[in-house]
């Protein structure tokens, strides 16, 4: 199973009907993807959710369109805005200027694609799984509803962490559980193959759910076959330029791996993702505030038939 070659033709799909009405299932569908497994894939080669690609590579477009001289509202219709200012709003958004004020700033035109990519220098750090078979587990813990086709799935699961720092869910969920093993177990369970819609749950491995109480969500992972990757050391403790810990670089690590996983691994690896599983990602006492900060990401896999 090559990722990389299908997100690609996904990608010539999209720029060859950019003026078009662009629908993530239709998407998925010509990559032979269900809808949450091919926007899961998506997100992790092209480090943004499908939706929000679209949107900004109309607005890169738009953006060459201004030196044409034609109509602002024309190339809002064109690139599939309802009306000139919500067009207007979105441009601004994106590139902090509106397009009259962008126009008259830019020497030269561009293609823009947002976002500074961060790279993993991998070095001597080998990338390479642990395979396991893995029993059937039960997980108990804190989740939120949300959706991964558009942008909704980064900024709710970012606002899930920092509440569950701020409300101090994690002391209060070892404190009622007791799991026999410290570490969390980050996982994403969709409503079903043919929807974006999903749960993320954060939670510990338990024996039963006898201690679970009302605002918990509970979870029985079936036992699958799993390629384990252990992310590459970051140094969390170091103090950067602003004199505050470097805490950025981690979460960039784990969602360089994942992409890495997509693009580079499967290619070569003679197996392919498990879409009747789950993946998850695990958390021990190896990423706190550490100078070698890790986690491993478990990925279900098949061998290659």
């Amino acid at each position: 199973m090559n990722y990389r070659s299908d997100i690609e033709r996904c990608i010539e799909f999209i720029e060859a009907n950019i003026k078009e009405e662009l629908i993530p299932e239709n998407i998925a569908s010509l990559a032979g993807y269900s809808l949450y497994h091919f926007c899961r894939v998506f997100q992790a080669c092209m480090e943004m959710p499908i939706m929000e690609y679209i949107r900004k590579r109309r607005l890169s477009l738009a953006a060459v369109e201004f030196f044409k001289g034609r109509k602002i509202i024309d190339i809002a219709a064109d690139y599939g805005f309802v009306t000139q200012s919500g067009f207007t709003k979105a441009f601004r958004k994106e590139y902090g200027y509106n397009p009259t004020q962008y126009t008259a700033r830019m020497a030269g035109v561009r293609d823009y694609l947002a976002g500074e990519h961060f790279t993993i220098e991998f070095g001597g750090y080998l990338m390479k799984p642990s395979m396991i078979t893995k029993s059937s587990f039960k997980i108990a813990g804190y989740g939120i509803k949300t959706t991964i086709a558009d942008g909704s799935y980064t900024k709710d699961v970012s606002a899930f962490w920092n509440n569950y720092d701020t409300n101090g869910w994690e002391n209060k969920m070892y404190a009622q559980l007791q799991p026999p093993k410290h570490g969390e177990v980050g996982i994403c369970v969709p409503d079903s193959k043919d929807s974006g819609n999903l749960i993320y749950l954060l939670g510990v491995i338990v024996d039963n759910f006898d201690k679970v109480t009302p605002e918990m969500i509970t979870l029985e992972v079936p036992e699958a076959t799993y390629a384990v990757f252990t992310t590459p050391p970051v140094d969390v403790t170091a103090i950067g330029k602003d004199g505050q810990p470097n805490e950025e670089d981690f979460p960039k690590v784990i969602g360089q791996t994942w992409k890495y996983i997509f693009e580079e691994w499967f290619a070569t690896s003679g197996y392919e993702y498990d879409e009747s599983k789950l993946d998850f990602e695990f958390y021990d006492e190896r990423c706190h505030f550490r100078p070698d900060t890790v986690m491993e990401i478990y990925v279900p896999v098949l061998a290659k038939k």
